[in-house]
């Protein structure tokens, strides 16, 4: 016969359950527990993830915003024309050509110019700004044709504007499309601001790397603020992008391996209506702030189809066959590894997404969104960090989702977490938001749900914990509230339950219910209590009338 420790453990009917340099992942993350009374994010016990070298991302040139006056040569900008003594600097007009490697110091405005940098492929060129403003109607401000790497310094206390008329006129082979153009590595510092403003285009771009690590930006664009082809690498500095694509885009359609983003730190203020920061292979956030607008916001979500048609021949499923612009906060279509840093995302599509693994090891997030609060097509596991989400669909979907530390708190108007196998299609997979096969019913073998460590509150009008294959408590304590219909369960699984420790309470309704299967080693209790309004207290005492937990259920429940 088989032995059970019995723990706190409470299931109401349906249920109160409980028991007391390319893109290349180095590590993983450490399992960590904790009680809720104590507030344990478990930050001390999860490992670093690193799908970049951290320490390969940055030179101590990319970082020096100093400059000697002495040897550089003086560009001052009159309106009309430029004057400069240097050999290396050819004007005509209002367009200036930098020539050689060296250091340019620029003051002054061009009304109707452009700054050209065509040097040779071996040079490295400063730019350091000290009171600028280019407006250039037709092409970029600054140009970068030519050259091994050039930075763009601001001048300590300066302020400098770059704008663009709205329209890209070709002068050469080369498709400028922004006010800052770059065919070469472009680092951008200084201990100044940069103002750069297009009604056509993108304000920064680089079809190499781009490097930025101090100063102060403010870019408005009608398409991405800053791009990098073959990464984009921050490690400090304040942002402020409005753009009518991505705030922040790293992408090279060439080579899926390269187009990463890596973020060490930094403030960002970001109104995107495409993605917040968005990454074509991996992405990696280490530190910073972030307060992300995507896409108008979760307010402005597109309507999800309701769930109950499923994948069944003959059902057209005409939402999920639409083309909608991607405006998720953090995009990653390789890993998203998010070690730290302080997140306020409304989006209106997922807040935190990525087409393979996302990893959460530290970090506070505050999210709305109108689609998943965080989704990943493959494995989505959460170490430490505290988790906070008013509004989702979905609160967190992966084809794996593991818990082992940290503090999570979700709103989901469908399913509070969904171990599905696919691509991000919340909404559309058959009954409660599952992940479903042809005949609409079938389970997916590789998907679970495995929850060792952390704290869990989840607040679901679907199902409260739905896996398409597996459910494993091991540890942690997890509280799920809903829901109140009928058709949908706290529990939903397709494959087996079991829990061997931790504490584990459920509230919904009884229509539905699941509890833990034979396979489980600590005890379980089912209690019908009838209809109880939300916002009861749920309180299991032992036999001296000692309360061994109690809680708060957000919804009704049977």
């Amino acid at each position: 016969m088989k032995r059970y420790k019995l723990h706190t453990f409470l299931l109401i009917a349906a249920l109160l359950i409980g028991s007391l340099s390319g893109c290349g992942e180095s590590s993983g993350v450490a399992s960590g527990t904790g009680g809720a009374s104590a507030g344990n994010t478990a930050d001390s016990t999860a490992a670093v993830q690193s799908a970049v070298d951290p320490s390969q991302m940055f030179t101590d040139r990319d970082k020096e915003i100093g400059y000697d006056e002495s040897s550089a040569a003086v560009i001052r900008l009159n309106g009309d024309s430029a004057q400069c003594d240097s050999n290396a600097v050819r004007i005509s007009g209002g367009t200036v050509t930098i020539a050689d490697e060296g250091t340019y110091i620029l003051s002054g405005s061009l009304n109707s110019g452009m700054v050209i940098v065509e040097a040779a492929d071996t040079d490295q060129v400063q730019l350091v700004l000290n009171g600028v403003e280019i407006h250039s109607e037709s092409s970029a401000a600054i140009y970068i044709r030519k050259a091994d790497k050039v930075l763009v310094t601001t001048a300590s206390g300066s302020e400098n504007t770059l704008i663009n008329g709205g329209q890209f006129t070709a002068i050469d082979e080369n498709n400028i499309d922004a006010v800052l153009f770059s065919k070469a590595d472009l680092t951008l510092n200084g201990a100044g601001s940069l103002t750069i403003e297009t009604e056509g285009g993108h304000g920064v771009v680089s079809k190499d790397d781009l490097v930025l690590t101090s100063g102060s930006y403010h870019i408005t664009a009608a398409s991405h603020g800053l791009s990098g082809k073959d990464s984009v690498r921050i490690a400090s500095g304040e942002f402020t992008i409005v753009s009518g694509k991505d705030g922040v885009q790293a992408e090279n359609d060439e080579d899926a391996s390269i187009g990463f983003l890596y973020i060490a730190g930094g403030t960002f203020d970001i109104d995107a209506d495409g993605d917040g920061l968005s990454a074509g292979s991996c992405a990696q956030i280490d530190s910073g702030e972030f307060n992300l607008l995507t896409g108008g916001g979760s307010s402005n979500a597109a309507v999800q189809e309701s769930d109950w048609r499923g994948n069944f021949p003959g059902w057209e499923n005409s939402a999920s066959s639409e083309e909608t612009v991607s405006s998720k906060g953090v995009k990653a279509a390789g890993d998203l590894l998010l070690n730290g840093g302080s997140f306020t995302i409304d989006s209106a599509d997922d807040a935190l997404h990525s087409n393979a693994n996302l990893k959460v090891s530290g970090g506070t997030y505050s999210i709305a969104t109108g689609d998943d609060g965080l989704h990943a097509d493959s494995a989505l596991s959460v170490a430490a960090g505290s988790i906070v989400i008013t509004e989702s669909y979905e609160g967190l979907e992966g084809l794996t989702i593991d818990i082992t530390g940290g503090e999570i708190r979700l709103v989901a108007s469908d399913d509070g977490l969904n171990a599905a196998g696919g691509n991000d299609q919340s909404g559309f997979e058959g009954f409660g938001g599952s992940r479903r096969g042809p005949d609409g019913f079938a389970s997916d073998s590789g998907a679970y749900v495995h929850i060792s460590g952390g704290t869990l509150y989840v607040n679901a009008s679907g199902d409260g914990i739905d896996s398409n294959g597996s459910l494993t408590v091991s540890g942690g304590e997890t509280y799920v509230s809903g829901p109140s219909d009928g058709g949908n369960g706290a529990l939903d699984y397709d494959s087996d339950a079991a829990i061997s420790g931790g504490v584990f309470v459920a509230a919904g309704s009884s229509q539905m219910a699941q509890s833990f299967g034979s396979s489980s080693t600590q005890g379980v209790m089912m209690v019908s209590v009838g209809d109880q309004q939300a916002g009861s207290s749920i309180t299991l005492a032992d036999g001296s009338g000692k309360a061994l937990l109690s809680w708060t259920a957000d919804k009704a429940f049977e």
